[in-house]
């Protein structure tokens, strides 16, 4: 197909098409059988042409440049034109060079749906852009790229303009879209006059961006808001020159303003919850020669319907508190960045001072308010310090690791909430939960609560992930060294009735040997699950971590591991399981990297499970999981049986040593004592000491003898047996010597212990020593080694109180 172009002097318009990048010889321009790579034709001109391919939009771009002198003649206000008619379908360029004064001012006034501002770089949907230059003298300033359906109406410019559309070789656009008048001159760069009409959101750039905005310059932006819309303003990226004089400042004439203009600096949060429209200004500054530097700006604003609680203000109590944070923000900050499209939320501390993100500080009373339709996507982040300088003072101290209620009452949901515990190197760590308990989140049982804490212990050079818990468990309390974070994470809204109960308690206590240790005090009808720090990366090397579990006194434990073996080689050390009950003489079951783990095993009192790595041969690291489990204890039967066998025999000894008793009572035969009369009783030299002959004093009688004398109990064999060796007592009717017996020797007080430094009593000196022998009738033989004293009358009598074997009295 063929084209021809047209073109009237008096419309001052050159075309031209040239090749889009690199010459092609697929396609080229042929004009009168002249083969050309490109095409220019002049205001005045008419030229018929075709390409040597079919599709030239490939290959072919078109510009069409319109010049306009408003400083010699009269300007051509009104709409602005596509033309001329009939051009080839090709990617196509429509430029608008209009000249004039510097005091006079150009109006750029679009038709709906207006225009929207892109950063550079970014394409407008539909391939149809909107570029704007400013020309003062001979300097150009980029006013911006903007592309269809968005808010900005119109754009007032002091001096010349060149404006450019740009049109895929597919569009159907047939007009431009705006026109072109005359105003008086606006004393500024230009002016941007934007109409939102409903809930939007728009970002505008400074000239030039991500260039510098020309030095000592100024510019507005008109936001036309309905008075019943809220307004905010939002500085997202910005830079500032060297000024050396004036300073760059932002002015804001707003609604009912007593101060207009209200001049901020653009590091100042920006006006928010403005209501109805306002103007806003950027001023520049003289720029040091030397180093200039960059003044740009990106900025945001929003438009909103008044919140149905705007005015409800929210008490926010930080004043006791000490070294705390607390940050409301969107959800997802400070990973994601919202988009500018998103619907906003924005937390105002006071009427005019919102955003997204509000950070509140211990040791002041806040009252904030909310400008969003769905707080649900707000969401807090709290952090607060805690530090041990002197143990003296913190051991005394017990701190609550709790959500303040200034924070849980507010209707944001609490996203996380970090304790930052820091402790000189001697001063250790514990966290305990005394009713609670924690439940460490293991594969085999994972936490199921609306809150759990990420507890991470650190120093400079080393960071151990002691693990996951959750309320609900057997974990007591927890001893770490270094410095310790722990995390609170909430899941769903149940924290906030959950909230309630917390009851996780921190305290500084001494030096501990192990890099943590853990008291458990499991429930005795659960299984509990226990796992190394750093899951599942493993242990670092060298540390070691130890566990107490209670015991309770009537069941017993049964501990077990996972797996059979540690699973790595140690390169430098040895890596070792230790087990061992809390008891006096327990024995301590010890196993190495390269030794088997121990089986499962019953506890039967506390025991320690320590667990310590060694530096590994390769990046494999020490990962243990064990169990316990409880049952109660249960008794043997034969410990039973002999119980009641032991029982038994006490039965029948009383009830023996009750009939004996009662046979002596009926018994009315006196006991007697024999004495042997063939015995010499006499010492030599010791006559005379009794002044009454041995017939006619009493010493020969007994006294007091006590009834029923037994001593069968003592009278044991090696065997176990009783031996039936019997003396009873009985009154002495035999012959009675002229001298009394001797008293019994110090060999039969054998039982009589003296301490070392007490010397035994002499003997006695002036009293006889005559030997008492009681005469018995034997009941059995005597055993072979007796000592058997036969008389010469036939007699045989035994010394009872000389022989060890004899020791019980029985009828």
């Amino acid at each position: 197909a063929s084209f021809t172009i047209s073109l009237q002097k008096v419309d001052n318009i050159t075309v031209m098409i040239k090749a889009r990048s690199s010459i092609s010889a697929s396609c080229q321009i042929r004009v009168k059988n002249v083969i050309r790579s490109e095409l220019k034709i002049k205001p005045g001109e008419n030229v018929t042409f075709t390409f040597t391919c079919s599709t030239p939009e490939k290959y072919f771009i078109m510009e069409i440049q319109k010049n306009i002198d408003c400083v010699s003649g009269p300007c051509p206000f009104g709409d602005v034109h596509l033309y001329p008619p009939g051009l080839p379908r090709l990617n196509r360029t429509f430029i608008w060079d209009v000249k004039a004064s510097t005091k006079a001012g150009l109006e750029l006034k679009f038709s709906t749906p207006w225009l929207r501002q892109i950063e550079p770089g970014e394409t407008c949907p539909d391939f149809v852009s909107y570029n704007i230059n400013s020309c003062i003298d001979m300097a150009t300033v980029n006013i911006g790229t903007f592309c269809r359906n968005g808010s900005v109406s119109r754009v007032k410019l002091l001096g010349g303009v060149i404006m450019s559309v740009h049109l895929p070789w597919d569009s159907p656009l047939t007009t431009s879209g705006f026109n072109i008048a005359n105003r008086a001159s606006i004393k500024r760069l230009c002016i941007i006059e934007s109409i939102l009409k409903g809930e939007s959101s728009i970002t505008l750039m400074s000239p030039n961006y991500p260039l510098g905005f020309p030095e000592d310059e100024l510019m507005t932006w008109q936001f036309v808001i309905p008075s019943n819309m809220r307004a905010s303003v939002f500085f997202h990226n910005y830079s500032l020159s060297n000024c050396e004089r004036k300073e760059e400042r932002v002015e804001y004439y707003l609604p009912g303003s007593l101060s207009n203009p209200e001049v901020f600096k653009l590091s100042d949060s920006q006006p928010a919850n403005i209501a109805g429209s306002f103007n806003l200004s950027l001023q520049g500054c003289d720029q040091d020669a030397q180093n200039p530097g960059i003044l740009r700006l990106l900025f945001q604003v929003v438009v909103q319907h008044p919140q149905v609680d705007e005015n409800v203000t929210h008490l926010v109590d930080l004043s006791k508190e000490w070294n705390m944070t607390v940050t409301i923000h969107f959800e997802g900050w400070p990973s994601r960045i919202p988009l500018m499209s998103e619907p906003i939320c924005l937390i105002c501390k006071d009427p005019r001072t919102c955003d997204r993100v509000l950070t509140l500080v211990s040791g002041a009373v806040y009252k904030i308010s909310f400008l969003c339709k769905d707080l649900s996507r707000l969401r807090i982040t709290a952090e607060k310090g805690i530090s041990c300088v002197d143990l003296r003072w913190c051991q005394r101290k017990i701190y609550s690791l709790s959500v303040p209620k200034a924070i849980t009452q507010l209707p944001i949901r609490l996203h996380k909430f970090i304790w930052k515990l820091l402790a000189p190197d001697l001063i250790n760590t514990e966290i305990a939960s005394p009713s609670l308990k924690l439940q460490q989140h293991v594969p085999e049982q994972r936490c199921n609560t609306s809150y759990s804490y990420s507890i991470v212990s650190a120093t400079p050079e080393t960071e151990l992930h002691v693990g996951v818990f959750c309320p609900g468990g057997s974990i007591e309390k927890i001893q770490m060294r270094n410095n310790i974070t722990i995390s609170l994470k909430t899941f769903g809204k149940g924290f906030l009735n959950d909230s309630n109960h917390q009851d996780l308690k921190m305290s500084f206590v001494p030096h501990i040997k192990d890099e943590c240790s853990f008291t458990v005090s499991p429930d005795p009808k659960a299984k509990v699950y226990l796992q190394t720090p750093n899951w599942p990366y493993g242990l670092p090397p060298y540390v070691s971590i130890s566990w107490y579990v209670v015991v309770p006194s009537k069941q017993v434990a049964h501990l077990g591991f996972s797996k059979d073996r540690m699973g790595i080689a140690c390169e430098t050390g040895r890596a070792y399981v230790n087990i061992k009950e809390e008891t006096l003489g327990a024995e301590e079951t010890v196993r190495r990297e390269d030794e088997l783990l121990p089986e499962p095993r019953n506890m039967y009192h506390d025991f320690w499970v320590n667990i310590s790595n060694c530096k590994p041969v390769d990046k494999t690291q020490l990962t243990l999981q064990f169990w316990v489990t409880f049952a109660d204890k249960q008794i043997d039967l034969g410990v039973i049986l002999a119980v009641v066998a032991g029982a038994g025999v006490l039965t029948t000894i009383g009830l023996t040593v009750c009939c004996v008793k009662k046979k002596k009572k009926k018994s009315q035969n006196p006991m007697v004592g024999v004495y042997n009369a063939n015995v010499n009783t006499q010492v030599p030299g010791k006559q005379g000491l009794f002044t009454k002959g041995r017939k006619k004093n009493e010493s020969h009688v007994y006294a007091v003898i006590d009834d029923a004398m037994v001593y069968g109990h003592l009278l044991k064999e090696s065997n176990g047996t009783v031996a039936p060796e019997v003396d009873v007592y009985r009154p002495f009717d035999g012959p009675i010597g002229s001298l009394p017996p001797s008293p019994p020797p110090f060999s039969f007080r054998k039982d009589i212990k003296h301490p070392p430094n007490t010397e035994e009593p002499p003997p006695l000196t002036d009293t006889d020593h005559d030997t008492y022998t009681f005469a018995h009738q034997k009941s059995g033989q005597l055993e072979d080694n007796e000592d058997i004293n036969e008389k010469n009358n036939g007699d045989t009598s035994t010394s009872l109180l000389e022989n060890k074997e004899q020791d019980g009295l029985v009828e």
